[in-house]
């Protein structure tokens, strides 16, 4: 069973364009990201899911210099581009990553997938039943799963999100929801990068455990730090985002 993370990224974003290579301690958030996935047991292989605009080329060169595939889809149909991306992969096993979670935590992402192998569920997620921080978010489910989805719906809602119709039809796709134990419940914190202010954020967090020596800092650190100066936290606090849709 090969189990592939994907992670959804593109330059274009409308409310912060190129946000993925904004930097943070010398290295842009994509490499954030995949420095935390690679740092996940369970993880066999990683693919960039982006898009063919040629915006994105700078992804897929960074995908290269990082030592991951990277494959390159439909910018609107990311249900068809992360089937695509899986498959390119030979992926038994889809972990499902957006890039605008740079600081994932790599245990939190390891237990999602266990508790995958543990169920006989369709779909995994710590992010359905919202309890974490967001920016912690994974999603865990077989590439058929989704291949059976997709044959299902052409409602360009589903096909921009990818899960959706998976967690739209419990009736049809059984459910396993990881929640937060009590040290880090904080469903209302941001650690998703969408706006300005998200950045000044995280790139706050990354630079001060950087400094320790601590680059793969768990989500519990960094909700230690923010408990501990609660001003750094007012700094994205008024993002609206855009809810799991």
């Amino acid at each position: 069973m090969k189990i592939v993370a994907t992670i959804e990224a593109r330059m274009t974003s409308s409310r912060l364009p190129g946000k993925t290579l904004l930097p943070a301690a010398g290295i842009s958030m994509l490499e954030h990201l995949v420095r935390r996935l690679k740092a996940v047991p369970s993880i066999d292989a990683i693919v960039l899911a982006t898009t063919v605009n040629a915006a994105d080329a700078p992804l897929v060169d960074l995908a290269e210099r990082l030592g991951i595939a990277a494959f390159r889809g439909d910018e609107d149909d990311v249900m068809q581009r992360v089937i695509d991306a899986a498959a390119s992969a030979q992926a038994d096993v889809v972990v499902e990553i957006t890039g605008d979670c740079p600081i994932i935590d790599p245990e939190i992402v390891e237990q999602t997938i266990r508790m995958f192998k543990a169920h006989r569920a369709d779909y995994v997620s710590n992010a359905l039943v919202r309890s974490y921080p967001d920016g912690m978010d994974t999603q865990v489910f077989r590439l058929e799963t989704l291949r059976k989805s997709a044959a299902m719906t052409n409602e360009p809602l589903d096909r921009e999100h990818v899960t959706l119709h998976i967690r739209n039809h419990p009736e049809l796709f059984s459910h396993v929801h990881l929640v937060a134990p009590p040290e880090i419940h904080w469903p209302e914190l941001g650690l998703t990068l969408d706006e300005r202010s998200d950045y000044d954020l995280l790139k706050k967090i990354i630079e001060h455990f950087d400094a320790q020596g601590n680059a793969l800092f768990s989500c519990l650190d960094a909700v230690r730090l923010l408990r501990q100066f609660p001003e750094f936290a007012e700094i994205n606090k008024d993002v609206v985002r855009k809810g799991n849709t």
